[in-house]
């Protein structure tokens, strides 16, 4: 990220005066039962809930999903179980858990938030517009700079399958 200039350089080497690597949760899924216990008793007593049973097939389920989000999505999927559970057994959205599988043949590669939202939304426009830059800036009310500013920063590339149109004097050039 310093090379990328994304992160201060200054505050690297100080904070790399003792580097701590912290393994994900998904290299850690011995760890997702005591992580699920702790986050539902958490949230239990902050809701005045009493959550006694955690069903086995819903800590299996929590065990095999990836965890893409890492503690902080399992935190929040735990608490919205919580909200969710009526009784003493925590309810968990585990349909929820199914990862996310792009339409087939689809060139778009997942992002998550506002990002994610915005890159959907410039392919559906550049795909409305057969990939033509300039069409799909116009219907973006941007410039085709601008777009083609975004496109390079949310990674979005041209299809294999959508033909570029080339300019008139392209031909002469490759003459």
């Amino acid at each position: 990220m310093v090379k990328q200039g994304t992160f201060r350089e200054d505050l690297y080497y100080r904070l790399k005066v003792f580097p701590i690597n912290v393994p994900t949760v998904r290299q850690r899924a011995e760890d997702i039962p005591r992580l699920v216990r702790h986050f539902t008793a958490l949230y239990a007593q902050r809701m005045n809930k009493r959550i006694d049973v955690i069903p086995p097939d819903t800590m299996d389920a929590l065990v095999r999903y990836p965890w893409p989000g890492n503690v902080r999505e399992l935190q929040n999927f735990i608490e919205r179980a919580v909200i969710l559970s009526p009784q003493s057994v925590l309810r968990a959205p585990t349909s929820e858990l199914e990862p996310f599988q792009p339409h087939e043949g689809s060139h778009v590669a997942t992002m998550n938030g506002l990002a994610g939202v915005e890159r959907d939304h410039i392919v559906r426009v550049l795909d409305a517009s057969n990939w033509v830059i300039s069409s799909a800036a116009t219907r973006l009310g941007m410039k085709r700079t601008s777009l083609a500013y975004r496109m390079k920063k949310l990674r979005i590339l041209r299809p294999a399958a959508v033909p570029q149109k080339r300019c008139v004097g392209d031909a002469a050039a490759e003459n």
